[in-house]
């Protein structure tokens, strides 16, 4: 099977734009084995913008698959962030619901890096969660406390853009499943999560800390409290 025409496209022109000096440095910064072709974050969007303002799935399956195509083909990452891209794609809004969850979660765990799982929590799974409450809330309960790290890192991050429509009994149920696990992004994580709500809620955020103690990590406090300084 050949490489997929969209795919194939948005290679071609993130080949001729490359700079392959900065594709090493975003590489050695990114701590990636996957190349990047190095194209500079606006030029990229510059270089999308016209396949995606040409982007015109006829259904959600071609959507779907036009996202898993390009995500799972990638060679470089920034032909990940373009699967991305098209997962976000305005197109899409109306299949934004918990059937795409399983599309969300195989972003999720396969990409298994910041970059990309920080986008598809907050905007993603985020914005499922939002419209979708009674469905997802479950989903994202049980991903709080999945054998995978990003999964459980895309829980404690779902509701970053969610203000004052936060679910505050299911942050404190993602965050308190999580309070134990040593590991940084997880750690970092719950200090995101508790920061952002502080500016709707700075007293439900004091208080949760207060409580939780000595269970919860300096690094997840100081970033939590940060906005309090």
């Amino acid at each position: 099977m050949g490489t997929p025409p969209l795919l194939a496209a948005i290679r071609a022109d993130l080949e001729t734009a490359g700079d392959p000096e900065r594709a090493e440095a975003q590489r050695a910064y990114m701590r990636s084995e996957m190349p990047f072709h190095g194209v500079s974050s606006p030029e990229l969007k510059r270089l999308l913008r016209p396949h995606l303002a040409a982007y015109a799935p006829g259904d959600r399956a071609t959507w779907e698959r036009d996202v898993r195509e390009t995500w799972d083909g990638a060679t470089h990452r920034e032909e990940r962030y373009a699967a991305i891209a098209l997962a976000r794609h305005r197109v899409a809004r109306p299949w934004q619901d918990p059937d795409v969850l399983p599309l969300h979660r195989h972003l999720v765990v396969t990409g298994a890096w910041w970059d990309h799982v920080d986008v598809v929590a907050s905007h993603l799974v985020g914005g499922v969660l939002r419209g979708h409450r009674p469905a997802t809330t479950p989903v994202v309960r049980g991903w709080a406390v999945d054998d995978d790290l990003w999964l459980r890192r895309t829980a404690v991050l779902a509701q970053l853009r969610h203000r004052e429509d936060t679910d505050t009994a299911l942050l404190a149920d993602v965050v308190e499943a999580n309070l134990d696990d040593p590991s940084f992004w997880l750690r970092k994580a719950i200090g995101w999560a508790l920061r952002e709500h502080a500016r709707t809620d700075p007293d439900w955020v004091r208080e949760h800390v207060a409580a939780w103690g000595d269970r919860m990590s300096g690094l997840s406090r100081r970033e939590a409290l940060k906005h309090f300084a």
